[in-house]
């Protein structure tokens, strides 16, 4: 059963994670179809000579008699004949460039089908594993060879089946090419040329719709990976237990500065008496006391020690204390239910600064705070 659970947990069963397919894209590893790029150039071609062919061909034309009519300074000074040549490359150039154009975006194409486009430079690194002649060997009697073999079979086949066809069905209009004009038979021959070309393309469909779902399993089944493969990549993207644990330690070091910085600004530390600890602040504007800090232990002494020194009132509250430790959360107002509680003891905490200043009677501190019973856990 043990060596069957491991057998199992080395066979790649699991679906490649994001991690894994982003991995590939940065070597250059992406799905991509020979026969899709093959098939867009292709009917790219044969679109734009049978909307433009007229053009081309009036062009090609014109060119081509630029081209023969040879001026007598020419013949008088034969260094004029380069930028003459120069001069008519430009102009055949100039004429086909939206030709090269649109099968230069057909090239380019295929990839943004297969949301494949990346660009990488590890692609370019030269693999010495791929002049292994054994490695060789094995490809050539692969799956995909076979796939191979089978698409150019079916494309020979189709190709060739409708070429017949094609040639049957206008056998009259091609023997009827012979007895037309030159110029005539020649726009007559590019039509059916350039409609023959469309069809024969057109029947790489198939082919297409065979090689983009068999390249996209054939991508997606390589990048398959083992159960550990799994686990390890999950345990990679989690990290290491020891360094989040002082991570999260140093964070909450931080964020215990943070907080301590903020007790000399507190209105009133309440505790209780030694266990707990939480500083509250109450400034005009604030819709409700706020929370600047509190802890239980050491850091509520550490919280009495730094209110102590800067003259912030503490004033002893288990009930309250404890409730606020549980409910409220640092640098949050205190929850609704301890309003009037946390009033009061604010109310205290004003009247005893202002008997400080002026003197009079000595301010009562309140006995029986409205804390409800639900919200104060128990004692430590």
């Amino acid at each position: 059963m043990t060596a069957m659970a491991e057998e199992s947990d080395l066979e790649k069963t699991e679906e490649p994670t994001g991690r894994r397919l982003e991995q590939a894209r940065e070597k250059g590893q992406v799905p991509h179809s020979r026969e899709l790029g093959t098939f867009l150039v292709l009917i790219s071609a044969g679109a734009a000579f049978w909307m433009m062919g007229s053009w081309f061909m009036q062009r090609s034309m014109a060119i081509t008699r630029k081209a023969l009519s040879i001026e007598p300074e020419f013949m008088r000074e034969p260094s004029l004949m380069l930028p003459r040549l120069v001069e008519i490359s430009g102009d055949a150039l100039l004429a086909f460039s939206p030709f090269f154009a649109l099968l230069l975006l057909a090239a380019v194409l295929p990839p943004f089908f297969l949301n494949a486009f990346v660009f990488s430079t590890q692609a370019l690194t030269p693999d010495l594993k791929r002049l292994n002649p054994l490695a060789g060997i094995g490809r050539m009697f692969s799956w995909g060879s076979l796939m191979e073999l089978g698409k150019a079979v079916l494309k020979a086949s189709l190709v060739g089946g409708v070429a017949i066809l094609l040639i049957w069905k206008e056998r009259d209009e091609i023997f009827g090419l012979l007895a037309e004009p030159l110029e005539a038979g020649l726009a007559h021959a590019g039509q059916l040329v350039t409609f023959s070309f469309l069809m024969l393309v057109a029947t790489l469909i198939l082919v297409v719709a065979a090689d983009v779902p068999f390249q996209l399993w054939q991508y997606f089944d390589k990048l398959k990976m083992t159960k550990e493969e799994v686990k390890q990549e999950m345990k990679e993207m989690m990290g290491d237990p020891q360094l989040k644990g002082r991570i999260r330690s140093l964070q909450m070091q931080a964020a215990r500065k943070r907080m301590m910085a903020a007790v000399p600004q507190a209105d009133v530390i309440v505790t209780n008496p030694t266990h707990y600890a939480v500083a509250l602040s109450y400034k005009a504007g604030m819709s409700a006391p706020k929370v600047v800090a509190k802890g239980m232990g050491a850091i509520a002494l550490k919280i009495r020690e730094v209110g102590m020194a800067n003259a912030v009132p503490i004033m002893e509250a288990p009930p309250l204390a404890r409730a606020l430790h549980k409910h409220a959360d640092l640098d949050r107002e205190i929850p609704g239910a301890l309003y009037n509680a946390v009033a009061e003891v604010l109310a205290y905490i004003y009247q005893l600064a202002n008997w400080r200043q002026a003197g009079g009677a000595y301010p009562t501190p309140p006995r029986e705070l409205p804390v409800p019973l639900e919200l104060v856990p128990e004692a430590a």
